[in-house]
């Protein structure tokens, strides 16, 4: 058995303190400006917390399950247009997340699977792109925010 660096409990808590931080970044948006602002032709923050979110949940049920949904297989019409919509939407995931990790079977971080039937590799590299993922799109939204002379979050506080 491969040595333990970080427990399933401790890789969690690690990845919501990622999503409290964004979160708070949604929420330092004007509402007008979280779906519409962009810098050098990004997508809207909307767009991307919407990423984060459509990769999440099929991502908690793919490693719990074993059954994966192809990216972009959810329903797009259900997608949030004002700031409460997305956050609710953002914290229903968390709860999601919270719900269906427990059920992730013992080993199962390190088995091999063809994450969302595209990427083959190890489960833990799947999980651990996901906080990469939200870590690089949080980025583009603190420029968006520096851009509107709005004071992001502090980086680090992920409390």
């Amino acid at each position: 058995m491969a040595q333990v660096i970080i427990t399933p409990d401790a890789f969690l808590d690690h990845w919501q303190s990622h999503r409290r931080l964004t979160r708070r970044v949604i929420e330092a948006f004007p509402e007008d400006q979280l779906f519409t602002y962009s810098v050098g032709g990004m997508r809207p923050f909307s767009g991307l917390a919407l990423e984060m979110i459509h990769m999440a949940r099929p991502g908690i049920q793919g490693f719990a399950t074993r059954q994966w949904e192809g990216l972009g297989s959810h329903d797009r019409a259900s997608n949030p247009s004002t700031k409460q919509a997305l956050l609710d939407l953002w914290d229903d995931t968390t709860r999601l997340i919270d719900t269906v990790w427990p059920q992730i079977p013992e080993g199962r971080f390190q088995e091999t699977d063809k994450i969302f039937n595209a990427y083959e590799g190890p489960v833990y590299g799947g999980l651990l792109y996901l906080v990469d993922n939200e870590i690089h799109h949080r980025g583009q939204g603190y420029v968006y925010l520096r851009s509107l002379g709005i004071e992001p979050p502090a980086f680090w506080d992920r409390r």
